[in-house]
């Protein structure tokens, strides 16, 4: 199955702040980056078009065209549970971070989820659309999912997720 995975336009948070599950406004600039990644998918068709539920997806798929794109609460970004919102300075303050840092891809966040976890909830989404046999879709999401669907599809392991994360407003196509 081929998919082309979009990423979400930059957002309106401050920078180093973790904002995985947390509904967050686009930047000013939407509009300028949309226009970008709607350029990205001229010319391409698709099976079917899928999209997180948060806003900063639904909105690109919107702007793009796709205001029907299917949500998926398992196409959502990473849950860093009590820390959403706070800085990284402020996380690393959390004694528990510490065992979170030495082994971020099986150890949830506080309260919220590991990479090992989001990665086998987008495996499932994938799984499943093979199974009713798609050929060709689109999934707007988040850097997250992005990395972890490129994990599956056999660019890089896990371990390297965190230094492969896509730009805002990218389209990568992978076959799984």
């Amino acid at each position: 199955m081929i998919i082309y995975l979009i990423r979400h336009t930059s957002v309106a948070v401050p920078k180093g702040t973790a904002y995985g599950f947390t509904d967050v406004p686009v930047n000013p600039s939407f509009e300028a980056e949309a226009a970008s990644t709607l350029e990205q998918l001229a010319g391409l068709h698709f099976d079917q078009v899928f999209c997180s539920p948060l806003t900063r997806c639904v909105k690109l798929a919107t702007f793009c065209g796709y205001p029907n794109a299917i949500r998926d609460e398992r196409l959502k970004e990473l849950n860093f549970g009590d820390w959403e919102m706070k800085t990284w300075d402020e996380i690393s303050a959390d004694p528990y971070s510490k065992e979170w840092f030495v082994d971020w891809i099986n150890t949830p966040t506080l309260h919220g989820e590991s990479l090992r976890q989001q990665y086998e909830r987008l495996k499932a989404f994938i799984a499943e659309k093979k199974e009713l046999g798609y050929k060709q879709i689109a999934i707007f999401a988040h850097g997250g999912i992005l990395t972890c669907a490129r994990v599956l599809a056999g660019e890089y392991p896990i371990e390297e997720a965190f230094n492969s994360i896509p730009p805002y407003g990218s389209v990568i196509r992978v076959e799984i």
